[in-house]
């Protein structure tokens, strides 16, 4: 047996589910060091610190 809906869903109905897919802006911190704006728990692209420590040599 296959999984078969009984009767059509209006397209109302099956909007009602969609209505809560929309993407988010992505939080953004400033950098504790340089105070450029960057996602939480990644390396800073402007200064390349993470957790106050250098990771990445930036020219």
């Amino acid at each position: 047996m296959s999984i078969c809906p009984k009767n059509k869903s209006s397209k109302g109905r099956r909007d009602k589910r969609r209505a809560n897919w929309k993407m988010s802006a992505p939080t953004l911190v400033p950098c504790p060091k340089c105070g450029q704006l960057m996602m939480p728990h990644r390396v800073c692209k402007n200064c390349g610190t993470y957790n106050k420590r250098e990771i990445v040599a930036v020219d």
